[in-house]
């Protein structure tokens, strides 16, 4: 197989197992990354206009259909149009998301392109973005719905800054343990069985 100088570089990516494995991780770690922002766009939404269930499954009030799916075909977009409505997100965050959603295409519609000439340069500083994104969107639910309707929480002075929504939380212990050192990946694996003992002893 002739190479040219060009394509010399890389093709010894490509065929090197500790550049690829890495590159492999790195690109399943961002698609799941976003599909978590995904579904906490849309879930939240609609978990918020359902009304119970019946013998057809979980029952979604009419509303959500004019109010929230009226918005765009698409869900994912008429739930974020929904979310800036009512200010929980703004124009700056659908930008990041759009840039998000480009690196995240190429990812699954052109893994092998991206993996023979490198993964995108912009993956970090999107990935940081849907990070700070399910933060926000998260954050607003909790300070704006869970807090005001908990009866044990709407008395309380709570520092906003510090909650840690859960989703945010799961993603930041996958980063830790797909990206993160070795002593990074295996501390939630340690504490888990650390704890189980002490519980079973």
């Amino acid at each position: 197989m002739e190479v040219n100088n060009e394509n010399q570089h890389a093709w010894e990516a490509f065929l090197n197992p500790e550049i690829l494995w890495p590159n492999l991780i790195i690109a399943s770690v961002y698609v799941t990354t976003f599909e978590i922002l995904k579904a906490g766009i849309v879930d939240r939404i609609r978990d918020f206009y359902t009304n119970g269930f019946d013998e057809n499954g979980w029952r979604v009030d009419p509303a959500y259909e004019s109010t929230v799916l009226s918005k765009n075909r698409s869900l994912v977009y008429a739930s974020l149009e929904w979310l800036k409505e009512a200010k929980a997100i703004e124009d700056a965050d659908l930008v990041a998301f759009d840039r998000a959603k480009s690196v995240r295409n190429e990812l699954v519609h052109e893994l092998h392109s991206a993996l023979f000439r490198g993964l995108p340069l912009d993956l970090a500083d999107r990935l940081k973005d849907m990070l700070v994104l399910l933060d926000k969107i998260e954050r607003w639910w909790i300070v704006n719905l869970e807090i005001p309707t908990n009866p044990d929480l709407n008395e309380e002075e709570i520092d906003e800054q510090k909650i840690i929504p859960g989703p945010v939380m799961g993603l930041r212990i996958l980063l830790d343990i797909a990206l993160g050192s070795e002593e990074e990946s295996k501390r939630y694996l340690k504490e888990l069985i650390s704890l189980s003992n002490q519980t079973n002893s």
